[in-house]
């Protein structure tokens, strides 16, 4: 099957994951490597420290999934619990919407939007319908009698 996705098209897909991919291996790397600012940020979420390694784990796994074009489905789905994860601590803080509990759905888009745009199998199974002309019924009246 002959790709038939313009380069522009490719690239922009290329940037959107690039972003999440980056972004999620410097989280994972920095939470694994246990960094005080990481640990801070991860307890006054609520979450014990000994939990920050294991979030680190999680989110460079997926993010590693996502980046393998074999398995970036599967990373996108297990990155998208994992933003949902990010979002229910943010709303039980009580954060800012657009800073905060937003944040992990800017990530989502640029996740999905990324295998959507250079992933024709994906576009396949959720087709972006455009409107087409609808024809008016005089007109097809109009068709009938020629």
């Amino acid at each position: 099957m002959k790709n038939s996705i313009s380069k522009s098209r490719l690239w922009t897909a290329r940037v959107m994951s690039s972003i999440v991919i980056l972004f999620m291996l410097f989280d994972g790397i920095t939470k694994i490597l246990k960094l005080k600012v990481m640990v801070d940020g991860t307890v006054e979420m609520g979450f014990a420290e000994h939990h920050v390694i294991i979030i680190g784990a999680l989110g460079l796994v997926s993010a590693i999934l996502y980046a393998l074009p074999q398995t970036s489905i599967l990373g996108a789905i297990l990155l998208t619990g994992f933003f949902g994860g990010v979002i229910a601590s943010h709303i039980r803080l009580d954060n800012p919407l657009i800073s905060h509990t937003l944040f992990p759905v800017y990530f989502a888009v640029l996740t999905w939007g990324g295998i959507y745009l250079r992933d024709e199998r994906l576009q396949t199974i959720f087709p972006i319908k455009r409107n087409r002309p609808t024809i008016d019924s005089n007109d097809s009246n109009d068709m009938n009698m020629s």
